[in-house]
């Protein structure tokens, strides 16, 4: 049998494009070393980037304004979610997919397999298999590598009752965490994951190379202790590790593995969530717009690896300090070549010329991301 897609990854984008296939009427073969595992990560995206058809069971926690410390505290004035990880992988439904617990080894562009006279890709299976299908579609993230950036986190799920602070952070870089001004930057990351449980997490934005775990559980610890919270040891822990870039923006990948991460914050879910169904219905995701926000957004991570630790907070002050829409074009338009150029624009001004000098430094050199 003969599939009208074959999937290979059964991460979020993998299930997301397989869920949105099978609601299409079509049929699904799906590959991955473990197809029924269960998701551990948190998932987070702004609430205005979903498509209509998530679940509301899939959304554990809405945050109607997100704060960030950077050198002051700054309300975002935009809406933010988190998932519920267990109900949005359910919610992803690929019970009416074939599912194969195999490694893909190679994609073929065609293979001798033929369906109603055309030449098939096909996918070759470390089982020594060969399965073809109408299209295959690489969804299996991006693989690590010392010449990409990485974003890492250290984090751990407590009782919420034994977090005092109500603010949901979406970044604070106060200075409280025990690193010294002139080593690498972290933040906390503190956002309720349901009523009565919170997700605490120091993290690295991005680094070449990124903060290792034992630095940003010394970091996480110091922090907490410093606000009067003493971590118990029996707390679920998270840790974190990921490729900010790295993906290839073409019409046969999805996901991360598709250029999908955004390299300033590492988010990529919700927009595998949104265009599941344009790249289904063979339309181009890769527009001339969205490639140059692409090259636009790859600076942007090199002008933010080239910055001096000590003046992150202030670079994501003046971020904040722009008008909601145009951190939203920065944040989430990836094909809004004019919104992103304006914010960046924007943003740039707003930095006293010392930070610009170094900016400007980062930007124009390409070899470095």
């Amino acid at each position: 049998m003969t599939d009208d897609l074959l999937i290979c990854g059964a991460g979020p984008a993998g299930r997301a494009l397989a869920h949105r296939a099978l609601a299409h009427g079509l049929t699904v073969t799906v590959v991955d070393p473990h197809p029924r595992r269960r998701w551990t990560a948190t998932y987070a995206a702004w609430a205005d980037e979903l498509p209509e058809w998530v679940a509301d069971a899939a959304v554990a926690t809405r945050i109607e304004r997100p704060v960030a410390w950077t050198t002051r505290r700054i309300e975002i004035d935009r809406s933010y979610i988190v998932f519920d990880t267990a109900a949005l992988q359910d919610s992803l439904d690929i019970a009416g997919a074939r599912l194969i617990q195999d490694s893909v080894t190679a994609i073929d562009s065609a293979a001798r397999h033929r369906h109603d006279g055309l030449e098939l890709p096909s996918v070759r299976l470390s089982s020594g298999h060969t399965l073809p299908a109408g299209r295959v579609i690489d969804a299996r993230g991006i693989s690590r590598s010392p010449a990409l950036a990485e974003q890492t986190a250290y984090g751990v799920i407590t009782d919420r009752a034994r977090y005092p602070d109500t603010d949901t952070l979406f970044m604070d870089w106060r200075d409280d965490n025990g690193a010294a001004p002139t080593e690498p930057r972290s933040f906390l990351y503190a956002v309720p994951l349901e009523n009565d449980r919170i997700l605490l997490e120091e993290t690295c934005l991005a680094g070449r190379p990124a903060l290792g775990q034992p630095t940003l559980e010394a970091r996480l610890t110091h922090r907490l202790r410093s606000r009067g919270i003493t971590l118990t040891g029996a707390e679920t822990i998270e840790r974190v590790r990921f490729p900010v870039h790295g993906g290839k923006p073409n019409r046969s990948m999805f996901g991360a593995a598709g250029a999908f991460t955004h390299p300033a914050t590492g988010y990529s879910v919700a927009t595998s969530l949104r265009l599941a169904d344009t790249v289904l219905a063979g339309e181009s995701v890769w527009t001339a717009s969205a490639r140059a926000v692409h090259l636009l957004r790859r600076a942007g991570l090199r002008a933010v690896l080239a910055l001096p630790p000590a003046e992150l907070p202030l670079f994501f002050d003046a971020f904040f300090a722009l008008p909601i829409s145009a951190q939203r074009a920065y944040l989430s338009g990836r094909d809004d070549l004019r919104g992103t150029a304006t914010a960046m624009a924007s943003l740039f001004a707003a930095l006293p010329w010392r930070l610009r000098r170094v900016l400007a430094a980062g930007v124009v050199s390409p070899g470095r991301v």
